[in-house]
């Protein structure tokens, strides 16, 4: 990987991207798939190897989706971030960055806590998924996918540029109703083996995104009941080891 960047801002940033294991490169042009630390674990394990953004990755076990997905639920799961951008995100201006660039509400999480979210672009479209966690250190510890490295980073590093032209005065900007379709818009949905019902994520008018509203959902030409949720839809519980 390449040296690690890093970035003083008059506004209080500094960003940090750590380098993953053993410094290899991030490049998926290469004919060798890179192999993480964790490669021969997996193999131990039965795990089915593929290429993924340029690394040789288990995309599944000896085990179903179900079962590993319940494994997951009711114990615990060891993830493979050895190929991903791990990034730190310092500054007393932090979280007002990050809610500017993603869809989560950073500034509620708790201490040592992370969520799922998205990059975005100026449009409002999805750039890339990543993993926001508020370290109890005083920074946020980033993880986004290796393979889009480069314009992740340089996506941070211009809204720092643009947030130092505009003054410190910046407060988020609410989404452009061009976004919201009248009818809303379905961007994702599966069914949820805990929940034992589907689960969905979308975009929705304004007056309608309160937690417990009502929506009707079409799902294959037929209309469904739907109710607006507060996420995850899961109720987490990490344990984070000092």
């Amino acid at each position: 990987m390449r040296q690690a960047v890093s970035m003083v801002a008059h506004l209080g940033f500094r960003l940090r991207a750590l380098p993953s294991a053993l410094s290899r490169s991030l490049s998926s042009a290469q004919d060798v798939l890179h192999r993480t630390p964790l490669y021969d674990f997996h193999l131990a394990h039965g795990g089915k190897m593929v290429a993924f953004a340029g690394w040789s990755l288990p995309v599944q076990y000896q085990d179903s989706h179900m079962d590993l997905h319940l494994h997951t639920r009711q114990h615990c799961s060891l993830f493979d971030v050895s190929h991903m951008l791990q990034t730190k995100i310092f500054g007393s201006d932090r979280v007002k960055l990050m809610e500017s660039l993603v869809v989560g509400d950073i500034a509620e999480l708790r201490p040592n806590q992370g969520t799922l979210s998205l990059f975005t672009n100026e449009a409002g479209g999805i750039l890339d998924d990543l993993i926001v966690t508020n370290t109890s250190e005083g920074y946020l510890y980033v993880v986004s996918n290796a393979g889009c490295w480069d314009k992740d980073l340089a996506l941070m590093q211009n809204k720092v540029r643009e947030l130092q032209n505009k003054g410190s005065d910046v407060g988020l900007e609410v989404v452009d109703n061009a976004l919201l379709a009248l009818q809303g818009t379905v961007t994702s949905g599966c069914p949820s083996p805990c929940l034992k019902k589907n689960v969905a994520m979308g975009y929705v008018p304004l007056e309608y995104s309160r937690p417990g509203t009502p929506l009707l959902v079409e799902v294959r030409r037929k209309q469904q009941m739907a109710v607006v949720s507060k996420m995850p839809f899961v109720p987490t519980n990490y344990y984070t080891l000092k």
